[in-house]
């Protein structure tokens, strides 16, 4: 008996726009949606399957009335990640935010955050006007503000 999560073979008896049609052990058969077939983007399924071909499959619905969805990227093994490299987590400050590593906020209370959030903001701010002011002279521009003219 066929169920869904169990992973079959079969052969591909129809294309068409939208998917195949897979014929299943058990005279059944069932449709690979064109999303179903690939982990990368299908334009064009017959550049994927033809007629004929043999395939595994993954049964991933079986509707009320009996009809099979099924799937071919999900038969397969997922797709072997590249390690990631593992940051270290030193308690060393965060120099290209100017702010040491900030502790979890799940011990935090929602008034602590906030107030966290606030003074982080304003040292921001401050930070951004003091590169502002460095960058422009210090003063305001000629055309408004002090300065001569």
């Amino acid at each position: 008996m066929l169920e869904i999560g169990q992973i079959v073979e079969g052969k591909v008896t129809g294309l068409t726009g939208f998917g195949a049609f897979v014929s299943l052990p058990e005279g059944k058969s069932g449709m690979v949606h064109i999303s179903e077939v690939s982990n990368v983007f299908v334009k064009d399924i017959k550049d994927h399957l033809a007629e004929g071909q043999d395939v595994k499959v993954k049964i991933i619905g079986i509707s009320p009335e009996g009809k099979i969805s099924l799937s071919i990227k999900k038969a397969m093994e997922a797709p072997k990640e590249p390690p990631r490299p593992k940051r270290s987590r030193s308690r060393t400050p965060n120099v290209w935010q100017g702010q040491p590593e900030r502790q979890s906020s799940e011990n935090m209370s929602f008034e602590d955050m906030m107030a966290r959030f606030k003074q982080i903001s304003d040292d921001k701010q401050t930070d951004l006007k003091h590169a502002r002011e460095t960058k422009h002279g210090g003063g305001y521009s000629r055309r408004g503000g002090r300065g001569g003219n």
